[in-house]
């Protein structure tokens, strides 16, 4: 009987829990109970909640500031007369080629 389970499963009680025990009890008759093991999924789950709101709201952001952007350079062409051009243009223009040398 090394492991305190099993001193406990043999009738054996701990010294720091017998001196607990009021006087007159009679100790064949006492139950231990042990404190259940921790419980990890709510701490899992919260921060995986928080991750992912924090995720969803950047690319939110992400998404809604160029339009934002755009409108308010709509409204201010529209109003004031300030443009401003985007230009999309794919990746830069290879040379052409020459056919003579």
């Amino acid at each position: 009987m090394r492991l305190p389970d099993e001193q406990r499963r043999a009738g054996h009680i701990p010294a720091d829990l017998y001196r607990q025990i009021p006087p007159g009890t009679d100790v064949r008759r006492v139950v231990i109970v042990q404190e259940a093991p921790r419980n990890y999924t709510g701490p899992i789950l919260l921060t995986l909640a928080i991750t992912t709101g924090s995720v969803v709201v950047l690319l939110m952001i992400a998404y809604v500031v160029p339009i934002v952007a755009a409108s308010a350079v709509s409204v201010l062409s529209a109003t004031c007369g300030i443009t401003y051009t985007i230009n999309r243009t794919a990746k830069h223009k290879r040379p052409s080629r020459s056919l003579g040398k």
